[in-house]
């Protein structure tokens, strides 16, 4: 499990495929500090499993699912990275409950630059933004951030300048896919609902 607060930015060294697999290699220092091979690792929101490392760099593997619902499968060499180690049981939860388990894509459709904050819209499937409401949270590249308003088949959320600096969402360009995952808690809801029937 995760928070959405982003430790720090990793680089993308190296995109090796086998078979349908894709093995990334991926610069880092903080995410170093405490790793070992087997830890789960959110990059840009999707949770993955530490192969390999080593006093710059650690290894991941993405597999065809993963490579298919997420937007992982656009990384090429030098590509910036939000970087999450799991969360620890005695730390503060100070984003949201982020699974690491992407639902979807959403393409950034707007970048408004709002002379100290950044207004970013995104556009998304229809059939997920049941699970969007404003003032709740959602989870974008991994990281945990505030709906301001949502619509039929758009979402928008405003970025404060140290979440802009700390994060790759400053190099987002228009048209750019990003990993969504939103709240778990509204998923679990329409789930429970749906089995709910009213005694008469």
């Amino acid at each position: 499990m995760f928070t959405g607060l982003i430790e720090e930015t990793g680089k993308v060294l190296s995109l090796d495929w086998e078979d349908t697999n894709l093995h990334i290699k991926i610069e880092a220092s903080k995410i170093l500090e405490d790793v070992h091979e087997g830890d789960s690792i959110a990059i840009n929101g999707v949770c993955l499993t530490v192969t390999k490392f080593d006093k710059e760099s650690f290894e991941v593997t993405a597999v065809k699912e993963t490579l298919n619902i997420t937007a992982l499968k656009h990384l090429a060499i030098g590509s910036k990275l939000n970087l999450e180690r799991c969360l620890k049981a005695e730390d503060r939860l100070g984003g949201h409950i982020v699974q690491g388990h992407v639902d979807c894509i959403a393409r950034i459709d707007k970048i408004i630059d709002q002379q100290g904050s950044f207004d970013l819209y995104f556009k998304i499937a229809p059939e997920f933004t049941k699970y969007i409401i404003r003032k709740g949270s959602i989870s974008i590249s991994g990281i945990s951030l505030t709906v301001v308003d949502v619509g039929e088949d758009y979402f928008y959320v405003t970025i404060i300048p140290s979440t802009w600096e700390k994060t790759n969402l400053k190099d987002l360009q228009i048209n750019d896919e990003v990993n969504i995952e939103v709240d778990v808690l509204a998923k679990y809801m329409e789930k429970l609902s749906s089995n709910y029937v009213i005694a008469k």
